[in-house]
């Protein structure tokens, strides 16, 4: 971590900026802000149409003249001045009232693990264009690994695995830094895609956008796992015709559709642990692995990394919010760091 324990219980405001969802943490108040990252913007004049959950249900809905947008792709902030106008309206004028009243306003931010000195000025330059005087960066991995209530200040090996939309981060911790990482450009989007693919291929049936998600593909609770029924009925548009049809589709074809993206996650963690010490390693066959993040709940993902690793793997009760509410734990000074001092004779 770069930035030390006493500079972040000096911020007012935590944000997680992520490519899927926008959450903001202010200090006494806790988690106010978790809202899908989009924006509907007129673009013959500009205005601002809607952002959060109401601009994401007007995906594919909207006539020429809007445009829904995403300002953060992948944890990096593509579009500085439309991440300004949603986060601005997503926290209300109540809110923005109360955080100008700081005399000198701080704010805290997740970034993702080796991003580049860009990405890191555009996340600076998106909460300096809100107010904030200094903005203070901490890479998501070790904020989500608080959140979820790790012993990342310990001497023992604790591995994490951020299942985001655009990329999947992993990462072995020991003494509150991390030892060894890889990010692994895989994520939701990638699993949506091969769904999306395989449909339209097989079956030539295109989906609704609102209706991509695996979890929304009724493949079961069981998800990846081979229980549950063989079939599943899908409705979507017909890709010659264009009328709406409905389709019986094989859910084991579907499952290793949603497979072949994730054999990359696989390779990454097996990177991981041959670059990292023994010592760590033999931590690790006893604590397993903590998934955090939105695509942690995709069902039987969690079996699967159990059935290739042969390590517990666990989820993390909130997955979604771990790594604000790990800011959040920094900032009320509710974590103490191991120091180490210097030994005299």
């Amino acid at each position: 971590m770069t930035v030390s324990l006493e500079q972040l219980r000096r911020c007012h405001v935590a944000v997680d900026l992520g490519a899927a969802r926008t959450r903001v943490y202010v200090k006494g108040a806790g988690l106010v802000v978790d809202q899908p990252s989009v924006a509907a913007v007129n673009i013959r004049n500009g205005a601002l149409i809607a952002v959060g959950e109401f601009a994401e249900q007007m995906t594919g809905r909207t006539p020429d003249y809007i445009r829904v947008m995403r300002p953060v792709s992948g944890g990096t902030v593509v579009d500085i001045d439309m991440a300004q106008r949603m986060l601005r309206h997503l926290l209300g004028e109540k809110l923005r009232r109360q955080l100008r009243r700081k005399p000198r306003l701080r704010a805290a931010a997740c970034t993702p693990h080796e991003a580049d000195p860009l990405a890191q000025r555009a996340t600076v330059e998106t909460l300096v264009g809100l107010g904030a005087r200094r903005v203070e960066l901490v890479d998501t991995l070790i904020a989500a690994a608080v959140g979820c209530g790790l012993p990342v200040e310990q001497p023992t090996a604790t591995m994490i695995m951020m299942c985001g939309a655009a990329t999947t981060q992993v990462a072995v911790l020991s003494l509150g830094s991390i030892v060894t990482a890889a990010r692994i450009p895989v994520g939701g989007e990638a699993v949506d895609h091969a769904v999306i693919q395989h449909l339209r291929h097989q079956h030539e049936l295109m989906l609704p956008s609102q209706s991509v998600r695996p979890l929304q593909l009724a493949l079961s609770e069981n998800g990846l796992t081979l229980q549950g029924p063989s079939t599943t009925e899908i409705h979507g548009r017909d890709v010659a015709t264009g009328m709406a049809r409905s389709v019986q589709v094989d859910t084991a074809a579907v499952r290793d559709a949603i497979h072949t993206p994730l054999t990359a996650v696989l390779d990454g963690i097996g990177k991981i642990l041959r670059d990292c010490p023994p010592d760590l390693v033999a931590d690790l066959a006893d604590r397993g692995i903590m998934m955090v993040g939105g695509n942690a709940l995709l069902p039987g993902l969690d079996q699967m990394l159990r059935d290739a690793t042969g390590m517990p793997v666990l989820i993390a009760e909130r997955p979604d919010v771990c790594a604000v509410l790990g800011l959040g734990e920094m900032l009320e000074g509710n974590i103490s760091s191991m120091v180490l001092s210097p030994l005299t004779a």
